[in-house]
């Protein structure tokens, strides 16, 4: 005898509930917040492209290479090296001129800006040598090492250049050296301020694409020496108007000696760490 209780087993299964969201044949849909970012925030996939890059950055210093070894061809390489050689044989020619100039109008008119950027000229013929040597061999033109030896090199002459500029306009001002002030010296200042402010440019924006810092310490030589020109026109104007201001030349010429001096212990900070760094690499001689 059968249970008359039992289960039909042929009965229509009863449906599944359903869930709220899909009610009325709605999809489901996220919270429109969680889908929206912040919009200074990276996306996952930028974050993830951005560490990557790092790591190949890494991976490339670690194998004593520049950046520029990742971003230039090899023939757009050995262009910027090619122009880069370029423009340090012009300053060379340049300031090589413009220091013979500026030690000409130091001596005349006792000007202790002018020695200062006379001084500057010669470092900026020194630090376009340095840079010759750097990107005078082909295959050196991504050499970490190199660039660092360079900078080391610039650092030190930095420093020895700033003592001078900064031991000759203190004995200017100890001794209250007057400077003379005529139309030679406002041509050789505005002369001297535009071709090193020219040359500045164009070692700063090749030293951009090469990811050089030797080049950009170039062309921070040369901007130095450009203030430094129009320094002197300035000192010299206000010295022809106002004569109890004698002593603003000397305080250029220590203030411009500071600058190089910060500037070369902060390259050979960076720097020497690095050499280290990379001696261990091929050297490209």
């Amino acid at each position: 005898m059968t249970d008359s209780t039992a289960p039909d087993s042929t009965g229509v299964p009863e449906p599944a509930a359903e869930e709220p969201a899909a009610a009325n044949g709605q999809c489901e849909q996220a919270d429109p917040e969680s889908q929206q970012q912040e919009p200074g925030a990276p996306s996952q996939g930028e974050a993830l492209k951005m560490d990557h890059e790092m790591k190949i950055t890494d991976s490339i210093e670690d194998r004593g290479l520049l950046e520029s070894s990742m971003r230039l061809k090899p023939h757009e390489a050995q262009s910027y090296r090619k122009k880069a050689l370029w423009v340090s044989w012009a300053s060379i020619v340049v300031t090589i001129i413009l220091a013979i100039a500026g030690f000409t109008v130091s001596l005349m008119r006792h000007s202790a800006s002018a020695f200062g950027f006379a001084f500057d000229a010669t470092l900026d013929v020194l630090s376009s040598i340095i840079v010759l040597w750097r990107y005078c061999n082909a295959a050196a033109v991504h050499s970490a090492h190199r660039e660092y030896i360079s900078c080391v090199i610039l650092g030190v002459i930095f420093i020895l250049s700033s003592l001078c500029i900064m031991g000759k306009a203190i004995h200017d001002l100890a001794t209250k050296l007057l400077p003379e002030v005529d139309d030679f010296l406002f041509s050789v200042a505005i002369i001297s301020g535009l071709a090193c402010v020219i040359l500045a440019v164009f070692k700063f924006m090749l030293g951009k694409v090469l990811t050089s810092r030797a080049l950009i310490t170039d062309g921070f030589n040369s901007l130095v020496g450009g203030l430094m020109g129009f320094s002197i026109l300035i000192s010299a104007e206000v010295f022809k108007h106002e004569p109890k201001v004698w002593y603003l030349d000397g305080t250029i010429g220590v203030l411009i000696g500071l600058t190089i001096l910060a500037y070369g212990v902060k390259l050979l900070l960076d720097m020497v760490p690095r050499i280290r760094q990379t001696r261990n690499y091929e050297r490209f001689e």
